[in-house]
């Protein structure tokens, strides 16, 4: 029953990034405006919107002007995965204080996405998006630390954001943001306080790493990228994340029996 629930929760959040994104670009009210069509600018009926089974029926293109549909229905489909895929491997009994970040985790997936999504279109993270992010992933940390009284969760979060944020910062300095952006060293306030730790910190820049050398090393062979070809490094590190959040417990362990057996 759960996981139908998060299904059916994930295929609307889905549908509702893809409509955020859009407007966030164009400065328009993700509130009050409602959605158009891109090309045409025709207002979307209920019948336009039905997550992923819309874009299906319409064979990808606008009901009224019949131009491709920008948004991709993966965005849709995405989400309700992540949902599912947390709910089953979320590493704490959901209860107390680990249901309390479970919930939210639902909102930072969200949020992650929207994040995702804009970096890969625009290669940029804006701050509209990190800030409020970044403050909810503050409160989180703080309440938890209150809920189970052990301050021990802001030492380790201050580590990860040392770690993550502190290290872009150094980056983006010395290259004058040539090898970084100015977003990925805030979006790392975000990941180091969600991380968990400095051990997490560095397993999460280990894993967006290697997600990033399997990217680019095919294109780069196949010519279809150069050595200066820019890959957005934002979906990446949030990738990184959700694997430390959800599988980053057992590896830690795993790693650290190598060496006491």
């Amino acid at each position: 029953m759960i996981p139908l629930l998060l299904i059916v929760l994930g295929l609307v959040l889905g549908s509702f990034v893809n409509a955020f994104v859009w407007r966030l670009r164009k400065h328009k009210n993700w509130v009050s405006d409602r959605s158009e069509c891109p090309h045409c600018h025709h207002k979307l009926g209920p019948l336009d919107l039905i997550p992923v089974l819309s874009w299906l029926m319409l064979r990808g293109k606008c009901r009224y002007c019949h131009k491709k549909i920008e948004d991709s229905p993966l965005v849709e489909l995405a989400l309700p995965a992540l949902f599912v895929l947390s709910y089953f491997f979320w590493p704490f009994v959901l209860q107390g204080s680990a249901l309390f970040e479970f919930v939210l985790w639902l909102v930072f997936l969200t949020g992650f996405l929207a994040l995702a999504v804009y970096d890969l279109r625009w290669f940029l993270l804006p701050d509209k998006l990190v800030f409020p992010l970044a403050g909810l992933a503050g409160a989180q940390v703080t309440t938890v630390a209150i809920w189970d009284k052990n301050w021990h969760i802001l030492l380790a979060a201050a580590g990860g954001v040392a770690v993550i944020s502190g290290l872009f910062y150094l980056i983006f300095q010395i290259t004058k943001g040539t090898w970084i952006g100015g977003g990925d060293v805030k979006l790392g306030l975000v990941l180091g306080l969600l991380a968990g730790g400095v051990i997490e910190s560095f397993l999460l820049l280990f894993a967006a790493s290697m997600i990033g050398v399997l990217i680019s090393l095919p294109m780069l062979i196949q010519g279809k990228a150069k050595a200066k070809t820019q890959i957005p490094f934002g979906p990446l590190l949030i990738v990184g994340l959700i694997i430390v959040k959800l599988f980053g417990s057992g590896v830690i362990n795993w790693y650290t029996g190598l060496f006491y057996v």
